[in-house]
């Protein structure tokens, strides 16, 4: 399953806009069940190739995350949010956490002094 990385700009085009899209479904503006935008709405919508689109929900598709009902559309499967969010909190664990938990560290800061940031 690919993964989001919003710190890396270098993403080719049709990652970035997947991890909209999977932003989007994690964040319940796709619910399961419910249909994804078509891929030229979406690719109107974005400023995107449709191919582009086509790309990034194919790789949705590959994942299971959603199933296509031919002449219908695209839909959100029962519990692709979650192993999205699953996903996510592994990659960022892996990946984001060591680097900025070391960048705290060079700046002195302490994870309670975050909690008092926000």
């Amino acid at each position: 399953m690919a993964l989001m990385h919003p710190m890396n700009p270098n993403r080719p085009v049709y990652l970035k806009l997947r991890d909209q899209i999977a932003a989007a479904i994690i964040d319940g503006v796709y619910a399961e069940g419910a249909m994804l935008p078509s891929v030229r709405a979406l690719a109107a919508e974005q400023g995107a190739n449709p191919l582009t689109v086509a790309k990034a929900y194919q790789q949705f598709q590959n994942d299971g995350l959603v199933e296509v009902q031919r002449g219908v559309g695209m839909y959100v499967v029962r519990g692709a949010a979650e192993r999205l969010r699953a996903a996510e909190r592994e990659t960022f664990l892996r990946e984001e956490w060591p680097e900025i938990r070391s960048r705290m560290t060079r700046l002195g800061l302490d994870p309670a002094d975050l909690a008092l940031a926000t």
